[in-house]
C-alpha cells in the first residue's frame, strides 16, 4: 500500500516516535524514530517527505551522519538517484580519513569521513534523525566543508527547540530544515 503526504502528513510520524526517558543516561528524554523505520507506512512517508523537497535542488550526493542518518540518507540518496556518503564514528572506516571531535549532550565523540568521498565543490546535503545540542551536525559540518564540498542544507526528522542546535547550525551559515521540532522534554 502506498502512502503520500497528502494521505498522511507529517504529525503523523511526530506520534510514531518513541519516547524513552532517561536513556542514555539519567535525565535524557530519548526520541527513538526507529518505530518510523520499522513500519513500510510511516518509513515511506519519512523519505516521500524528504525527496519532495530536495528532487528539485541539484544535490550531488547525501551525507548521513552515524547511525540513523545513514538509513534516512541512503534511502534518500537513493531516491534522488545522486551517491551516498557515511560520516561515521571514529575507527569504523577503512581508507584514510579526515576527523572532527565533538560535544554531545552527554559526552564528546568524533567523527570521520573518507578524504575522497565528496568532490571538490558538490552540492551536499546533511541527513540525521535529530538537532539537540547541534555538535553531531556541526561536526558532519566541518568535515563536509574541509573535503570542499558546499552544503546545500542540514535536515533531520526533529528539532528540539529548548536546545541552542539549531540556532548553532543556522549561525554556521547552514539551512536548516526539519520536519518536527518540540520541546526535547516531551
Amino acid at each position: 500500500m502506498l502512502y503520500h503526504p497528502d494521505v498522511m502528513g507529517v504529525d503523523a510520524l511526530a506520534e510514531k516516535i518513541r519516547k524513552i526517558p532517561n536513556f542514555p543516561q539519567e535525565g535524557i528524554l530519548f526520541h527513538d524514530i526507529t518505530p518510523v523505520l520499522q513500519s513500510p507506512e510511516y518509513f515511506r512517508l519519512l523519505i516521500d517527505l524528504l525527496t519532495y523537497r530536495y528532487m528539485g535542488q541539484q544535490i550531488d550526493v547525501v551525507t548521513g551522519l552515524d547511525a540513523r542518518g545513514f538509513i534516512m540518507g541512503a534511502a534518500l540518496a537513493y531516491q534522488l538517484n545522486v551517491g551516498f556518503v557515511p560520516i561515521r564514528k571514529k575507527g569504523k572506516l577503512p581508507y584514510e580519513t579526515i576527523s572532527q571531535t565533538y560535544a554531545l549532550e552527554y559526552g564528546e565523540a568524533t567523527v570521520e569521513i573518507h578524504k575522497d568521498a565528496i568532490k571538490p565543490a558538490s552540492r551536499v546535503l546533511l541527513v540525521d534523525d535529530l538537532v539537540a545540542t547541534g555538535g553531531t551536525m556541526l561536526a558532519g559540518v566541518e568535515l563536509i566543508r574541509r573535503s570542499g564540498g558546499n552544503i546545500v542544507e542540514a535536515c533531520a526528522v526533529l528539532e528540539f527547540t529548548d536546545l541552542e542546535g539549531g540556532e548553532k547550525i543556522r549561525a554556521n551559515n547552514v539551512p536548516l530544515f526539519t520536519l518536527l521540532q518540540n520541546d526535547g522534554s516531551m
